[in-house]
């Protein structure tokens, strides 16, 4: 791999959250730079809210390629763009800001991210029938960009409350744009959630639960049978108590870090119009 020597040509794209320490994308980034020999380097930044305007200012300032954002970012920088791509308008929130032409156009790569690890791992999409736990930004960027791509039904189950309305908002939207049948349950219906995961071909836990603590929302290992795909978006750990439940009963995992490496592969392809060097540098965030 090329390291690219630093100097007055060096380009510079970015990650704004709060928190950002803990981004797998720095590296992720520069090492897709430095392998497809482009001058240009990648760091995270700790945006507090109050600073977001600067922030995405200092893109045109600094004459940056652009930048990922993540919590607590994402719906509150639409305002700032200057266009929107389909996706991001259909999800209402941004992670991925292109900087072009003086313009700050933001696109949503975490629906497409998640898609694309259902390709790599052979699995099909059409007139698939799917369950998401969860109705966060993680949950709709998924369950447009499935919709959008072709699956038949997807079932959402999320606890009642704010995000609750939020999606079944984002759904009616949703639903005068595609074929898809899409429904949002209580995710305390048991029976509906039972019946959603017999009728569908992959469950996808879109929620934190795991990430810390040693939980699953899937409290009855009898749904989960051996022909059944289990998704859980998160990537640290590797393998949460879902997907642990999963491998038990047979089934096929997929955790977090497909979906983190191919919805980084478009951010990169955004800015620099070139493909990132992905087999280059999956090795690298995998031992991250």
């Amino acid at each position: 791999m090329t390291c690219i020597e630093v100097n007055g040509r060096t380009r510079l794209a970015g990650f704004f959250a709060s928190p950002a320490k803990h981004s797998l994308s720095p590296t992720l980034h520069t090492s897709s730079f430095e392998a497809a020999g482009i001058n240009a380097v990648y760091l995270a930044f700790d945006i507090a809210p109050d600073k977001l305007k600067d922030a995405i200012t200092s893109i045109r300032t600094f004459n940056m390629m652009g930048v990922n954002l993540s919590m607590p970012h994402k719906v509150n920088a639409l305002c700032y763009m200057d266009e929107l791509s389909k996706s991001a308008q259909l999800i209402g929130a941004i992670n991925t800001i292109v900087h072009t032409n003086d313009k700050l156009i933001g696109h949503n790569t975490d629906g497409f991210g998640f898609m694309e690890s259902l390709r790599v791992n052979n699995l099909p999409i059409k007139n698939q029938t799917m369950t998401i736990l969860g109705a966060g930004g993680a949950a709709t960027a998924i369950l447009v960009q499935a919709a959008l791509d072709g699956f038949s039904t997807i079932h959402v189950f999320s606890r009642r409350g704010k995000r609750y309305d939020e999606m079944e908002k984002k759904i009616e939207k949703l639903s005068d744009s595609v074929s898809c049948k899409i429904t949002l349950t209580d995710l305390y219906h048991t029976d509906a959630l039972k019946e959603a995961i017999t009728r569908s071909h992959i469950l996808v836990n879109s929620t934190s639960v795991g990430m810390i603590n040693d939980e699953s929302l899937i409290e009855d290992e009898s749904l989960l049978r051996k022909d059944l795909v289990v998704y859980d978006v998160i990537y640290n750990p590797r393998k949460t108590k879902l997907l642990k439940q999963a491998e038990k009963k047979g089934c096929q995992t997929i955790n977090g870090l497909d979906m983190l490496l191919y919805q980084g592969a478009k951010a990169f392809n955004l800015w620099t119009n070139q493909d990132m060097p992905i087999e280059k540098v999956k090795h690298i965030i995998e031992k991250a």
